[in-house]
């Protein structure tokens, strides 16, 4: 009944996937990715036609208004193609295969909506990203593209058959393994922090120029770094971008909740998308700024963004993913303002004309604007002085938003970014005890709902059945969050699902020395860059390590540290690429530390791990009288007395 609303109805209105069931009454013959899709190619003798984006996409649904939903672009893909549709989200092991084709062939990076031409036989012909319908200065039309591809597959399959061999070996070679063992150095760390300063941005703040993206882990990871070095540069770069992106349009002025990326350098106008993982690894950031230098500035930001992602994305104990940038088919309409409505909606409140003057002032909203049409996106005049009646004022400004319809959101609960979120919520304990309490209930609620019969699933949608299975990426984070778990809680059960993760994820995962992304007849190899989010990999060796720690695991210490060597020339080869890669190293040369000792005396370890704040240091409980600071390999300090131990440590530091 639904389905006779519309005009037309295609294969995706059975999926299961937001941004697949969104093209699902496009007149285009969408297929889903699957066997079924592939015969019909070959059948039909047809080009294939991949698309791939996600569901709170801009230019996606620029494309699908343009092109997907125009009739006469629709039957020249179905006369032509065989077209299917993939949700990055969903399956990011195709995603990621596909892009590096397309870097391959383009020599830049990729992005979304992901268009690629395949022949019946799935060798690729063609790799780009957004199309417009018309012809641009910058790029040919979608109808240009696709009907000469068509007239060379129909008049000269020949020439369509080499290109295809000659791109399908080129990607043999580019996606073939090297797994040859190297030795790497902490001098590394150094390295890394020169490229960072090499590509930070002194006047407006952060890497790089536009578009301008939050890179929380390699802030992360330089904070890491400050903790065992104290490399100055590090903390620096850090603190002045994490305040800069805090200050500016890239956060909610309103709302709290960071958005995708900055259009520009100075982090006035985003892409007013926000997802769960950018919010995720900000938090765990700012939690470890704090850890470094409490400031009440910093602890508003991380309460300011955890409301946010409960408010918005938050369902029965899951977080959804992502909200879109786009209201009422406009870019950006409910988050910005015409100067003249916030003023009246203020005065309406009862805020006095100054207090009014003052409070647009300070959140820059202006007659001329920083948006379009004289609109404005709300970011902090760091030059003025916090308005009276802010908080007040910002509960009136979000009312007058909701004028507007609150963007699409992304109803998928995914394993790997709600695992994100957890091990978030627990470094954010630094600033409140009951974010851990929301952690752990957090990693509870997705091992009851994404974990069924033993298998562990990547996403789940209400009402829908569990259908795709878990990627290295929920493996690596969830059992990152539930080493956070246990230690918080100090509940075994915690550290034995993680330990139960990870060796099932070495089988399912790592072949040949080589990790991969999925155990699907698709092989797409793991990423050791940080990317939109931090490397799975990465993260999943860093996992081996902790888990070898706590539970005095020699042999498997050993194993992550053969993958390390395995990885080595590629983190030497370009380290700013890498940043949870580099804390491997920093793990390898200066060890995790295990803090040991009885029920009674965990406040003291956990008051000593405070203090020292080194980033790699874990505490389990035993039942012994004496307190200990061990490594993997060997205890290195022994006292009852906890200031004597914590003595003791900082000189095993300082070695």
């Amino acid at each position: 009944m639904q389905a006779a609303q519309y005009k037309y109805t295609n294969n995706l209105i059975n999926e299961d996937s937001p941004y697949l069931r969104q093209h699902a009454h496009n007149p285009v013959n969408w297929m889903p990715w699957g066997k079924k899709a592939f015969e019909k190619a070959k059948k039909e003798h047809k080009l294939i036609f991949l698309s791939i984006g996600y569901s709170t996409c801009h230019w996606c649904h620029v494309m699908e208004r343009e092109t997907f939903e125009d009739v006469k672009s629709a039957k020249l893909l179905n006369d032509n193609f065989v077209s299917i549709k993939v949700d990055r989200e969903e399956r990011p092991d195709i995603d990621k295969y596909y892009q590096d084709v397309f870097y391959l062939l383009n020599k830049r990076g990729g992005g979304w909506p992901l268009t690629i031409v395949m022949t019946p036989e799935r060798k690729v012909i063609y790799a780009g990203t957004y199309l417009p319908k018309e012809r641009k200065s910058y790029s040919p039309s979608f109808k240009d593209v696709m009907s000469f591809l068509v007239d060379k597959f129909k008049n000269n399959p020949n020439e369509i058959k080499k290109s295809a061999d000659s791109i399908e070996q080129a990607i043999m070679r580019y996606t073939s393994v090297k797994t040859t063992k190297d030795k790497i150095s902490l001098k590394i760390v150094d390295t890394f922090v020169k490229d960072v300063k090499a590509s930070y941005d002194n006047i407006y703040k952060g890497i790089g120029k536009s578009p301008k993206f939050p890179h929380a882990s390699t802030f992360d990871t330089l904070l890491d770094i400050y903790k065992v070095t104290k490399n100055q540069d590090a903390l620096h770069m850090s603190e002045d971008a994490l305040k800069a992106m805090a200050n500016g349009g890239i956060n909610d002025q309103i709302e709290g909740g960071f958005f995708r990326y900055s259009t520009d350098g100075a982090w006035t106008i985003p892409h007013f998308e926000k997802m769960l993982y950018t919010n995720a690894e900000l938090i765990e950031a700012y939690s470890k700024l704090y850890s470094i230098k409490p400031t009440q500035f910093t602890k508003n930001v991380i309460m300011r963004t955890v409301q946010n992602m409960d408010d918005r994305f938050l369902d029965d104990g899951l977080y959804k993913s992502a909200s879109d940038a786009d209201s009422e088919g406009v870019e950006g309409k409910y988050f910005v303002f015409y100067e003249k409505n916030a003023h009246k909606a203020l005065k309406d409140a009862g805020f006095d004309e100054k207090n009014i003057k003052n409070i647009l002032t300070y959140l820059s909203i202006t007659e001329v604007g920083n948006f379009e049409d004289g609109k404005t996106n709300p970011t902090v005049d760091t030059e003025e002085k916090i308005p009276n009646n802010l908080k007040r004022a910002k509960v009136v400004l979000k009312k007058l938003r909701e004028k507007t319809k609150y963007p699409f959101i992304d109803e998928k609960i995914l394993t790997s970014w709600n695992s994100l979120m957890a091990s978030a919520l627990f470094e954010a304990g630094v600033v409140d005890k009951k974010y851990p309490q929301k952690a752990l209930k957090l990693v509870d609620s997705l091992l009851k709902n994404l974990q069924k019969n033993g298998v562990l699933y990547h996403q789940l949608l209400k009402g829908r059945e569990l259908k795709v299975r878990g990627l290295l990426e929920d493996y690596a984070f969830l059992s990152d969050a539930l080493i956070k778990a246990f230690e918080y809680s100090q509940d075994k059960r915690y550290i034995n699902k993680a330990l139960s993760l990870t060796n099932e994820a070495m089988r399912k995962f790592y072949l040949d020395g080589t990790w991969y992304l999925s155990d699907s007849d698709f092989k797409s190899i793991a990423p050791l860059e940080d990317a939109s989010y931090r490397s799975a990999q990465a993260v999943m060796i860093k996992d081996i390590y902790i888990l070898a720690l706590l539970k005095g695991d020699i042999d498997l210490y050993e194993k992550a540290d053969l993958m390390l060597s395995r990885i080595a020339s590629k983190i030497k080869s370009h380290p700013f690429a890498y940043p949870e890669a580099i804390k491997l190293v920093i793990i390898s040369k200066k060890g995790e530390i295990d803090l040991k000792g009885p029920k009674s005396r965990i406040s003291d370890l956990r008051k000593i791990k405070k203090d020292v704040n080194y980033p790699y240091m874990y505490i389990i409980e035993e039942n012994q009288d004496m307190l200990q600071a061990c490594t993997a390999k060997q205890c290195f300090a022994f006292s009852k007395d906890a200031q004597e131990l914590q003595n003791q440590i900082i000189k095993y530091l300082k070695r």
